[in-house]
């Protein structure tokens, strides 16, 4: 699955809300998702514990008004004399209407309040017109009842000797008014401060803006890896809170596998408030959501949504390498434009359950192209995932990748993850005394289930092993001659993005 990353990146001095596009997407996703993204049908083969080397893809005017309003009074055809008018103020006021009733022939509505009056006995009755205009007409007469109510209300309080405001002020509308905790509303007013939007300029002035969000007390920030990728190494980076406080940063560690990124704040403040991390593993699909981030650098933007699906494969790059990113992806409906990424993804009660990474458009991004923009289809990193990362990038400044020990095809429609004949630079497939070997698994092997999730391509595999952390055991089904075979693996590691 091809997917648009999220970040404004790449664009010229000042910020714009350009993103640059991302690399056509190497994987299907599985359980008959559909397919996301332009991706050759076939690619180069590459280690299931590396990312595959891609070159980036290139990333009602008003009708004519009405001639008239539905208060204006239309022209009558002549009518017979009217009836001598009572005097003002006598017992027949309001006046009755013409001896034909206007409606009868397209004339004038009668006034509130008059009396019906029938056309001459004998004259012959024209049809009223049914359906949709009874419709309508109902609706005016309850408008207009309305009206005339609130119209009496205000003489008569008038009258009375009132102050003459005819003002209604709720009388137990509460000083300050508060949302509940479990609202959209509470949940944003209480997450919006512990959310950023960052602002990266490389050497060369270019740059673009993405979101983050306060991870610790410590001044860390977490985010994805091609929001800062192009300031990373001679660029600046700018955080700047919802208040309007901004403060320089540096990045600590970056995961490109991953799209992971650590910042951590120059000067950090006090009394910083970590968002609270949930349980990505626990959240189901229709699960409600809500995705707070900077779209088009339009910081602080609150949307909502649901968790459309779960396990989605993903691929996506930073734009400023041939190195992609995979992850097994929470799916949302939430709005999610370019700037968005690197921003939390939250559940009903607040909690960060992923990190807004992709999107999947309809826009290829290129040359006399707009740019890509929401269709409803938004990819989030699993918190749980990120979390272990981020950790690691703390620590360490670098990531750690778990590995099977094998170099796997990036065809889209392979039925399987199909281990290569040949590893990368002529290295063996299957890395000699490494997990897959001690497995017994060989090249040509099509690797169709890693644990319970089937495995449609080889960055769906990469995606599930990224899941998990080195030392875990994990079960592989493999087909070989036609024959299904299963196997549990002992997963390796890999340190840094080499």
């Amino acid at each position: 699955m091809s997917t648009d990353n999220e970040g404004n990146e790449n664009d010229a001095v000042p910020p714009a809300p350009s993103v640059p596009s991302v690399p056509p997407v190497p994987a299907a996703a599985p359980e008959g998702a559909p397919p996301v993204g332009d991706m050759p049908a076939s690619g180069p083969a590459r280690p299931a514990d590396a990312p595959t080397a891609q070159g980036p893809a290139a990333h009602q005017g008003d009708g004519p008004a009405p001639s008239a309003s539905p208060y204006a009074q239309p022209q009558q055809p002549a009518q017979p004399p009217a009836p001598a008018q009572p005097p003002a103020g006598s017992a027949g006021w309001p006046p009755p209407p013409p001896a034909v009733p206007s409606y009868a022939d397209g004339g004038s509505p009668q006034p509130w309040g008059a009396p019906a009056h029938h056309a001459e006995h004998g004259a012959p009755r024209k049809r009223r017109a049914g359906g949709l205009v009874a419709a309508v007409a109902v609706a005016a007469l309850v408008a207009g009842g309305i009206g005339g109510a609130l119209g009496y209300w205000a003489a008569d309080s008038n009258a009375s000797g009132s102050s003459g405001s005819t003002t209604v002020a709720a009388s137990n509308s509460p000083k300050d008014f508060k949302r509940a905790d479990g609202t959209v509303a509470g949940v944003a007013a209480k997450a919006l401060p512990s959310v950023v939007t960052i602002d990266a300029q490389s050497g060369e002035g270019e740059g673009g803006t993405g979101t983050g969000f306060v991870y610790d007390k410590e001044g860390h920030i977490l985010t994805n890896n091609h929001v800062v990728a192009s300031a990373a190494d001679s660029g600046q980076l700018t955080v700047t809170f919802s208040d309007g406080k901004k403060y320089g940063a540096e990045v600590v560690g970056r995961a490109e596998g991953y799209d992971v990124a650590v910042l951590k704040l120059k000067n950090a403040p006090d009394g910083l408030t970590p968002l609270a991390l949930g349980d990505s593993d626990k959240v189901a699909v229709g699960d409600s959501t809500i995705a707070i981030g900077a779209p088009f650098g339009l910081s602080n933007t609150v949307t909502t949504g649901i968790i459309s699906a779960k396990n989605r494969p993903v691929a996506s790059g930073d734009g400023s390498s041939s190195a992609n990113s995979y992850m097994s992806a929470l799916q949302t409906d939430a709005s999610i434009n370019p700037g968005n990424s690197g921003g939390p993804l939250l559940d009903a009660g607040g909690a960060v359950i992923g990190i807004n990474s992709a999107i999947q458009s309809t826009s290829g991004g290129g040359v006399g192209q707009s740019q890509a923009g929401s269709i409803g289809l938004g990819f989030a990193i699993p918190v749980n995932q990120a979390k272990n990362v981020a950790e690691q990038l703390i620590k360490t400044g670098q990531p750690v990748y778990p590995v099977i020990g094998a170099t796997v095809t990036m065809e889209e429609k392979s039925g399987g993850a199909v281990i290569s004949d040949d590893g990368a630079g002529g290295t063996p497939a299957v890395t000699p005394n490494g997990p897959a070997a001690k497995a017994g698994l060989k090249a040509g092997d099509v690797i169709t289930k890693f644990n319970d999730t089937v495995v449609e391509s080889g960055p769906t595999l990469i995606g599930e092993i990224w899941t998990h952390k080195p030392g875990d055991k994990v079960t592989l089904t493999y087909q070989r001659g036609g024959k299904t075979s299963t196997v549990d693996v002992v997963l390796g590691e890999r340190k840094g993005d080499s």
